[in-house]
């Protein structure tokens, strides 16, 4: 493929360029179905090989070479220079493209769904009387379920393409107020609420209207004050699950 020889060209180049030490390396490309957006980069036996998403198989050669640059650079942990990302950002950030990810992740993404009912906490039950309370029923239920294992980072998340609210296991726990896993839930329910937006090639997930409304919930300081004291053993339980 005329193309594969080309990008492979901006990577021997970019090597090159930033590896002055071991400029000619043999380098091995090819496009791989992930499920997202993403390249890899490795070195096994003096030879690179570099996988990049399918869903940059038609990207302009410009965009190809940011790229390069990009995947060389953080391999050699080297400083990106700024404009050599632009290509790739805007590239990424398009509506198009956005579209096709999406696409991909529906279609070879899996989510993993345990239940709605944990140990203690009935995600459902919290559900209905979340919608009833603050939404009027206005919010159709999507896929509910706890997370497969216990996080800290992250308490939960929608996920708009799977249709989906998760919430941490490391919240179905008797310790755990009933309002921190309400505030999580609540959260999560805005998101689909306030759906994203997309405003000149960026995406807004929490708006203003969208803070003004999680402050309506009624333990709002409450759980937000609880999650910031207790993060440490959040933090400490998750690695020992």
């Amino acid at each position: 493929m005329k193309e594969i020889e080309q990008i492979k060209k901006f990577y021997q180049e970019a090597f090159r360029k930033l590896n002055s030490s071991n400029p000619d390396q043999e380098i091995k490309v090819r496009f791989y179905p992930y499920v997202g957006i993403n390249h890899t980069i490795r070195i096994r036996n003096g030879t690179v090989y570099i996988r990049i998403s399918d869903i940059f198989t038609d990207a302009p050669l410009n965009v190809q070479n940011s790229l390069a640059y990009i995947l060389v650079s953080k391999l050699l942990r080297r400083k990106i220079s700024p404009e050599i990302i632009n290509d790739y950002r805007r590239f990424v950030k398009s509506e198009e493209i956005f579209a096709k990810a999406t696409e991909n992740k529906k279609i070879r993404g899996r989510k993993i769904i345990t239940s709605s009912k944990g140990n203690f906490y009935d995600l459902e039950e919290i559900f209905y009387r979340l919608n009833n309370d603050y939404f009027n029923h206005n919010i159709l239920k999507p896929t509910l379920t706890w997370s497969k294992r216990k996080t800290y980072r992250i308490l939960g998340h929608h996920d708009a393409t799977h249709n989906a609210i998760v919430v941490s296991k490391s919240l179905d726990d008797k310790k755990v107020p009933a309002y921190v896993v309400e505030f999580v839930m609540f959260h999560e329910m805005l998101h689909i609420f306030h759906p994203t937006q997309n405003r000149a090639g960026r995406r807004y997930n929490h708006t203003p209207q969208f803070r003004r409304d999680e402050e309506k919930f009624i333990y709002f300081a409450e759980a937000e004050n609880w999650i910031q004291k207790n993060i440490k053993v959040l933090k400490r339980n998750a690695k020992i699950d």
